[in-house]
């Protein structure tokens, strides 16, 4: 496969045989090491005009870096793009439609769901980054987030609770 790297003005396409030669080199693991490198190299780019580059060129993201189209063959897990909006209307899809109760511990939130759904639902909360979730662990039908504080634990429960239409789950009081 040939990538046209001269579809546009001189800087774009020296910019774009850069970062073509820059992944060809050494692996590259996210757009703001790319962004260094290239800077390095005495190319200033912003971050959306990196993005439409990679686009254009046609590159890749797997487990071991970014590849150019003709490395496509020898590649493994290739990660697919996806957009932040469709990624964020599963999580709340598989919220819905998955989670039977939220209950906050400390800085974890222990979420239940069906047998068999709660690595579907830990996949959509690790992949829409949500701010302050440290990361998951997913059984079979139980799934711990843990958040960086208390506080936002609570605030990551009542959210679930509320996109899966649930009430809060009261603790017997002690007389």
């Amino acid at each position: 496969m040939t990538v046209n790297v001269y579809a546009g003005n001189g800087d774009a396409a020296r910019r774009r045989e850069e970062i073509l030669r820059i992944v060809r080199e050494t692996p590259v693991h996210s757009q703001e090491e790319l962004q260094t490198l290239l800077s390095r190299r005495g190319h200033t780019v912003t971050q959306p005009t990196l993005s439409r580059d990679l686009r254009e060129l046609g590159l890749l993201k797997t487990p071991s870096g970014y590849i150019a189209p003709e490395s496509i063959i020898n590649a493994t897990n290739v990660a697919v793009f996806t957009p932040r909006e469709v990624r964020e209307e599963r999580f709340e899809q598989l919220v819905h439609d998955s989670v039977l109760s939220a209950v906050t511990a400390g800085n974890l939130v222990i979420i239940k769901t069906p047998a068999a759904a709660a690595q579907p639902v830990a996949s959509a909360i690790d992949s829409t980054s949500l701010e302050d979730v440290l990361g998951t662990i997913g059984g079979d039908d139980t799934i711990f987030v843990a958040l960086a504080t208390p506080h936002a634990a609570v605030a990551f429960s009542r959210r679930i609770q509320q996109i899966a239409g649930i009430t809060p789950s009261r603790r017997p009081s002690r007389a």
